[in-house]
């Protein structure tokens, strides 16, 4: 079905309620039974929207995804809700009361600005995707603060708003674009959309280059639960900041134009840098407050001689430094009786299942350990050890 409307009616609303929770390999004697007394086609479209909520609900939980409506393609590029309520709560704190949401999608984005308290012009040219807004703003008690408008978005008049908020397409007929300019609408005509508001707000790709962040906006890089989701550029904040927010929390460490580290010699403990960090390139601030340095001036890996907690990384204790070699590796991992084994590679081109297979012991020892495949002073390197809040006894790289 391409028109939500059938669903949205008290039998389309039952059918829903009877195919909740259905498991895909119960769906066909469900259609049965139901299209005794339904239209087979509702019955399809209720079962579909069910599949299409049990997806959702690893972005919006289960209360929210169970009553909204979905596009097989919302459900892909909506923002996850913890993201959105964090950009939200920005958007307010900068004194913002009114959004014009342009590229809403199902409305993910538009649903938190409403439940910050913020009114919403919520855009999208596609009718079923601005039908299924309209319909999640009703469904979430949130209908008189969205107003949903099935529009070309660069149509769209934004003036007597606080703010704009565009997320482009970054998906076409095949796959992924890493071109901005190749964005629906184009990231130029966003970025001039945004120099027309008292502030504003772009959700790009963080991949973006960094060269091609305007001057005058702030970049912001978000991770949720150690996950990079996005990249958004601000308008009318603090131009050519840089920073990198971690959720849950936020944690958010902001720039400060320092160089790249040191490479120095490893030492007891390795940090990986939160993902969102290293898009930032915002690694030499963790490095000075560890007082630690890159093994590899092209690995983003900090070493340090004392273990000493930040948001922004996470701290292993190395036992062991290796040059690359599998059977030495596996001798190693016998000798230590280790049964569950976490490989991790940065700089390296083996993959890590192809490691683990080669290397892990037959049976299952006792102790588990921990692998980066990486680069140390240029050469290919294997570093064991373990998450250091799990290690109890000292001892440094052999």
């Amino acid at each position: 079905m391409n028109d939500l409307a059938p669903l949205l009616t008290p039998e389309g609303r039952a059918l829903l309620d009877a195919v909740r929770g259905t498991a895909p390999a119960d769906e066909l004697a469900v259609a049965t039974r139901l299209r005794r007394d339904h239209p087979a086609e509702l019955v399809s479209a209720a079962l579909g929207q069910a599949r299409l909520r049990q997806r959702a609900v690893a972005k919006f939980g289960a209360e929210d995804a169970g009553r909204m409506f979905f596009t097989p393609h919302g459900v892909e590029q909506s923002t996850r809700a913890s993201v959105a309520a964090y950009r939200a709560e920005r958007m307010r704190r900068l004194g913002v009361a009114s959004v014009a949401d342009l590229c809403c999608g199902i409305g993910g984005d538009a649903i938190a600005l409403a439940r910050a308290g913020i009114r919403v012009l919520a855009v999208d040219r596609d009718p079923l995707t601005a039908a299924a807004a309209r319909a999640n703003a009703d469904a979430l008690g949130l209908a008189g603060l969205v107003d949903v408008r099935e529009a070309d978005v660069t149509e769209v008049d934004t003036r007597g708003y606080d703010a704009v908020f565009v997320d482009p397409a970054r998906r076409g007929g095949r796959g992924r674009i890493f071109d901005p300019e190749a964005y629906s609408p184009p990231l130029s005509w966003a970025v001039s959309a945004a120099r027309s508001a008292p502030r504003a707000a772009l959700k790009i790709a963080p991949g973006v280059p960094h060269e091609a962040v305007p001057d005058e906006a702030e970049a912001e890089w978000i991770s949720d639960g150690g996950d990079v989701k996005e990249a958004v550029l601000w308008f009318g904040t603090e131009p050519g900041a840089v920073r990198a927010t971690l959720l849950p929390g936020p944690r958010t460490l902001l720039g400060t134009g320092l160089p790249d580290p040191a490479v120095r010699p490893l030492g007891r403990f390795l940090y990986e840098p939160d993902g969102a960090v290293i898009r930032a390139h915002l690694v030499a601030e963790v490095a000075r407050d560890l007082d630690g340095g890159l093994i590899d001036e092209t690995i983003a890996y900090v070493t340090a001689d004392d273990l000493r907690p930040t948001p922004y990384a996470s701290a292993y204790e190395i036992t062991d430094q290796l040059p690359f070699n599998v059977k030495k590796l596996k001798a190693l991992l016998r000798e230590r009786e280790v049964g569950i084994l976490t490989v991790k590679k940065r700089g390296s081109a083996v993959e890590p299942e192809e490691l683990r297979r080669k290397v892990l012991p037959k049976g299952h020892g006792p102790n588990s350990a921990t692998v980066f495949l990486t680069r140390v002073a240029g050469a290919p390197t294997m570093l064991v050890g373990a998450p250091a809040r799990t290690v109890a006894t000292a001892g440094g790289p052999s």
